[in-house]
């Protein structure tokens, strides 16, 4: 008998919790029929490769704090924000996406699941991160799939608080990245504290998580106007 993936799973899940996850993935695949969300075509790959991925994030930040507040940006089809939200319904979760289909699916799949620790907010993480309600207001940001790392802190690091967290899934071999992002992490007051590997079951290699330490806040022009941090990264002189 096949066993089912979120058996797999690297936080416990109840009952509830598994059938809620259930339902996200069945809407999931049935709007990405009529709306482009995500790659992913499969139920199973949709489990092996982003929903365990994502419940893989849980024990690394609650090594660390246990969050308060936390912000999806770029949320896409709402991976990682919607799993952390069921897994840890304590945590308050918004969900930042500038586009509409994607916000619009976000949205239905709140209202679904009656997840009432979730907020989505439609925007821009350029615009966001300045609103009052939103700027150093969060203990951890996540980012899966936005940016080269240099961008990806110019959009995560003004959503958190000094002493919070940036958590960035990266693939296997994250050197380069890191070298590229020293000059965005000197500007925006952030310190990588240290970089794990991270194996799933049923998918081959390893990946990795970034973390990167908030240790002073962010200069109020940052992040710099939509499309400006992508157009022109804060890189190193060298670079």
């Amino acid at each position: 008998m096949n066993t089912h993936p979120l058996a797999h799973s690297p936080v416990p899940l109840s009952a509830r919790q598994r059938r809620l996850l259930e339902r996200y993935v069945e809407l999931l695949l049935a709007w990405n029929r009529r709306v482009n969300l995500t790659a992913a075509a499969s139920a199973e790959e949709l489990y092996t490769r982003h929903l365990l991925d994502a419940l893989s994030l849980v024990p690394i930040v609650e090594a660390r704090l246990i969050p308060g507040r936390l912000v999806d940006v770029g949320s896409g089809a709402g991976l990682p924000g919607v799993p952390l939200a069921v897994a840890r319904p304590a945590w308050r979760v918004t969900l930042v996406e500038a586009t509409g289909k994607k916000v619009r699916f976000l949205r239905a799949v709140v209202a679904e699941l009656a997840l009432d620790n979730v907020q989505v907010r439609h925007g821009r993480a350029e615009d966001v991160a300045h609103e009052r309600d939103h700027r150093e207001a969060y203990d951890v940001a996540v980012a899966r799939a936005l940016a080269k790392l240099p961008v990806l802190l110019e959009l995560c690091l003004p959503f958190v608080r000094v002493g919070g967290y940036v958590v960035a899934p990266k693939g296997p071999e994250p050197d380069e990245e890191l070298r590229r992002a020293t000059r965005a992490l000197e500007l925006l007051g952030g310190h990588v504290e240290e970089v794990l590997p991270v194996r799933l079951p049923q998918v081959s290699g390893t990946r990795t998580v970034i973390l990167v330490r908030k240790v002073r806040p962010t200069p109020a022009n940052y992040p710099r106007p939509p499309g400006r941090p992508a157009k022109r990264p804060l890189l190193p002189q060298q670079d």
